[in-house]
């Protein structure tokens, strides 16, 4: 599939949520404010943005993730046991953020509130969709009903918040924090070879700072950020930048379902540290109360 494709089907998708709106412009007040009603050159930049954007993320996750593997038809796989659903955690934040990043871009561009809400639905489902289907067609993994569930929850988190509360009083968040990992001896089941638990690491999550980031669910942490002063009654003293957060973390993962693994026709085993989950509760700063 060509980029030229991708990004023609990208803005064929915005210009049909557009058909009825009018090129009669009111400017906005400043480039970063939303347009008070609908701006041609607003839809143009942001309506070819969204296009160029999908292309890259779709031939960029091909060529990272699945050139170098086997293709197969397209079938099921079910990884609800993975990665002590750290993944499946990941999947609700990316449906959650692309959703709201949408539903923003569309609101620059001087759409109305519903029609930018969907805009935004449309876009996370769009993203996260094209994972699922690579997914399905990759011999090693498969379309993930589990993963497609998380990302349901994550667009209905941002839809709901939105359409009933006209805000987002609970933020989807991660953050990740680098481990090293050392260079710990890890011997086969037959005791004919070894690995280190670095080589382990490196070859699952990748070598560089921005692939653990993104790969390594030792490292990720997942909150719920509850601003506690929209919930309470008009005029409440507790502060508007002040949130109460809970997150989600796991650690010792060196396996999507146990630690143990084949390489080079041996079986390693890495009994050293059980895999755990880790539950957070903490204070947090909304940013968006302070700017």
């Amino acid at each position: 599939m060509s980029t030229r494709f991708l990004l023609l089907f990208g803005i064929i998708i915005f210009s049909a949520l557009h058909t009825e709106a009018q090129d009669t412009l009111s400017q906005p007040t400043s480039f970063m404010a939303s347009a008070p009603n609908y701006h041609k050159t607003r839809f143009i930049y942001a309506s070819s943005l969204a296009g160029v954007t999908y292309a890259g993320f779709s031939i960029g996750l091909y060529n990272s993730w699945y050139k170098n593997y086997d293709q197969s038809n397209f079938h099921f796989f079910n990884d609800n046991r993975e990665w002590n659903q750290v993944d499946k955690a990941g999947h609700l934040f990316s449906a959650y953020f692309q959703s709201h990043f949408f539903y923003r871009g569309a609101k620059w561009t001087g759409s109305s509130e519903n029609k930018s809400i969907y805009l935004g639905l449309l876009g996370g489902l769009l993203f996260q969709s094209t994972i699922e289907v690579m997914d399905g067609f990759s011999h090693d993994w498969g379309f993930s009903a589990g993963d497609m569930t998380a990302n349901v929850l994550g667009l209905s988190g941002f839809y709901f918040q939105q359409k009933y509360w006209g805000e987002q009083k609970i933020t989807i968040k991660e953050n990740s924090w680098p481990v090293a990992y050392g260079n710990q001896q890890i011997p086969s089941v037959s005791g004919q070879s070894s690995t280190t638990l670095k080589e382990r690491t490196d070859q699952l999550f990748g070598s560089s700072a921005l692939e653990k980031a993104l790969k390594d669910y030792n490292v990720q942490t997942y909150w719920a950020s509850f601003n506690i002063h929209s919930f309470l009654s008009k005029g409440n003293k507790w502060p508007e930048w002040l949130n109460l957060a809970v997150g989600y973390g796991a650690g010792n993962l060196y396996g999507g379902f146990a630690n143990s693994w084949q390489a080079g026709g041996e079986t390693y085993q890495y009994k050293t540290n059980e895999r755990y989950r880790q539950f957070y509760l903490a204070l947090d700063y909304d940013l968006r109360m302070i700017f």
